[in-house]
């Protein structure tokens, strides 16, 4: 389960490559580490029909069995309890440079950092969205009444996660293509994307910190290189 993940700089990219035709964020701030029910960026399909960037809290409301616990990842696109996020008005794609998996070690884990080279180039989760009312955020800072959500989706860890977190990795997109597929294709094409990355495809880039240092790079640069792959 991916349950922390980093965004530095590239609000210019992530609305170019996303093709996003409005931006609610204002100056996007650094989020070299992005936990649950934090505030972070998405490129959704908003209410208005509109694709935007917006920030959003991360976690779903979760399958009623678990009783109401919050979700942060989709595995079981299947479930009755997802199903219905899953049309293109719900959907979003969720920014990211680096996430992180926890590797098993004594006496405590560590934190293991994963992108696709050491520059760590823009990238993007398979997401859902949705309205949600009630109270979330701290004790000492409730946020009451309606919030919107986000999760992402996961699938089968490939062998570079796998090393570290057998279990589960989260759906990439890796193309322009594949974006635009899981923002607007119908369910049943777009549930296609939900699959392992191939073997090779990712590296680990920093391991031991809760936040990712990632380097810094020109949005220019990020623009020729980003998802060309």
């Amino acid at each position: 389960m991916c349950n922390l993940y980093s965004l530095t700089k590239g609000q210019a990219a992530i609305i170019a490559i996303a093709r996003a035709m409005r931006d609610t964020t204002g100056n996007l701030p650094a989020l070299p580490g992005i936990f649950p029910d934090y505030m972070a960026p998405v490129v959704r399909n908003a209410p208005d029909g509109v694709r935007e960037l917006a920030v959003l809290r991360w976690s779903m409301p979760g399958p009623p069995q678990f009783r109401g616990a919050l979700s942060t990842n989709i595995r079981n696109t299947k479930s009755p309890h997802w199903r219905g996020w899953l049309k293109p008005a719900n959907r979003c794609v969720v920014p990211f440079r680096s996430f992180c998996e926890y590797a098993d070690t004594k006496p405590k884990e560590t934190p293991t950092w994963f992108a696709f080279d050491d520059s760590r180039p823009l990238a993007f989760f398979a997401g859902i969205w949705t309205p949600w009312k009630g109270t979330r955020g701290s004790k000492a800072k409730p946020v009451e009444g309606e919030n919107q959500l986000f999760g992402f989706l996961t699938t089968d860890a490939n062998a570079d996660v796998g090393a570290i977190h057998p279990k589960a990795m989260p759906v990439i997109l890796t193309t322009p293509a594949e974006i635009e597929a899981w923002m607007s294709a119908p369910a049943e094409d777009a549930l296609k994307l939900q699959r392992p990355l191939p073997d090779g495809a990712l590296r680990v880039v920093a391991r031991g910190r809760k936040d990712d240092p990632t380097p810094d790079h020109d949005v220019d640069a990020m623009l020729d290189s980003v998802i060309q792959r």
